[in-house]
């Protein structure tokens, strides 16, 4: 992806990565990861949505990466993770379990995040190995597991057939989005962001969705319109916290409040009056709080790791 796709400066401008890497799949797709900040540090892994890529998460590795390990990788097709003709869930899990398993150490746990399609690859992916392995805690923000066309709320009608209709072939579409233009913005922040949404968050969120490539967009398009994770979430059996704005047009609040009553272990909701979409680009330090607090919990210390073993040690001898 060009860097002029990109923010160029200030909090959403991604940050350099200590180190970059090809992980590949279980069906050989190649996808790509970065890991920044200190390698003994807590472990963060930040999973993107539709049409978006590691440059999404550009505020919370600023953030985090000060005193977290945080692993962030493009969705296979988005960002530099080449197109694959693989579309599904099983594909998103697996991409998920392949990342999960080359950057983290046998036994060692993090905070998982996914917004949007990556709440909804951890939910295809929960009852894989790697994933109840390695997953501390889990955040979702802005997600939801069915029925996710006919919940959306993009187009200003009445919810039934012909609004399910038009949302499908207006999320479907293969045309190309063009050059970030005013018009274009305005258009994204309607879908996608809260109305304050302030102009540097909407032209950060435009330039990251108009640099997905249109049949990219499409392709996963179709998946998230026939979608039905609600076993997965019943998988989900760490602790789970859940972000969702009362503006979101995409997954709107009953899709969150659904998630929380089917968790088997929902430790929060927190529903943000008139945010969108765009959660962690839209509210980033209280996202970043959230990942922050989850790490704090949920992670055990070296220290405490260390004190825990030493026990065990004195009572096998």
């Amino acid at each position: 992806m060009s860097c002029l796709l990109h923010v160029a400066d200030g909090p959403y401008a991604p940050p350099v990565p200590a180190r970059e890497l090809t992980v590949t799949a279980a069906d050989g797709a190649r996808v790509h990861v970065e890991v920044h900040g200190p390698d003994d540090a807590p472990a963060v892994v930040l999973a993107h949505g539709w049409c978006c890529s590691t440059a999404f998460w550009a505020a919370q590795i600023r953030a985090l990466a000060v005193d977290h390990r945080v692993i962030a990788y493009d969705q296979r097709g988005h960002g530099r993770s080449p197109v694959n003709p693989a579309y599904g869930t099983e594909p998103l899990a697996d991409d998920l379990e392949a990342v999960l398993t080359a950057t983290l150490a046998p036994g060692e746990r993090a905070v998982i995040v996914g917004h949007s399609m990556g709440g909804m690859t951890l939910m295809a992916a929960a009852s894989r190995p790697a994933v109840r392995e390695h997953a501390a805690a889990v955040l979702l923000c802005s997600t939801g597991s069915a029925r996710l066309v006919a919940s959306a709320t993009v187009l200003p009608m009445r919810a039934g057939r012909v609004r399910t209709w038009l949302t499908r072939r207006i999320l479907g579409s293969r045309a190309p989005l063009g050059p970030v233009t005013p018009l274009a913005r305005r258009i994204l922040k309607y879908g996608t962001m809260g109305p304050a949404s302030a102009p540097h968050m909407v032209d950060a969120c435009a330039r990251i969705v108009h640099a997905c490539p249109s049949r990219v967009r499409h392709g996963w398009s179709q998946v998230l319109d026939l979608l039905d994770l609600d076993h997965g979430v019943r998988e989900l059996r760490m602790p789970v916290e859940i972000v969702v704005g009362t503006a979101d047009r995409l997954t709107p609040p009953v899709q969150a409040r659904a998630l929380a009553a089917a968790l088997p272990d929902c430790v929060g909701l927190t529903e943000l009056p008139g945010l969108g979409h765009m959660t962690p680009v839209e509210a980033p330090e209280l996202v970043s709080g959230k990942i922050r607090a989850l790490a704090a919990t949920y992670i055990p210390s070296a220290r405490g790791e260390r004190a825990e073993a030493a026990v065990h040690a004195e009572e096998s001898a």
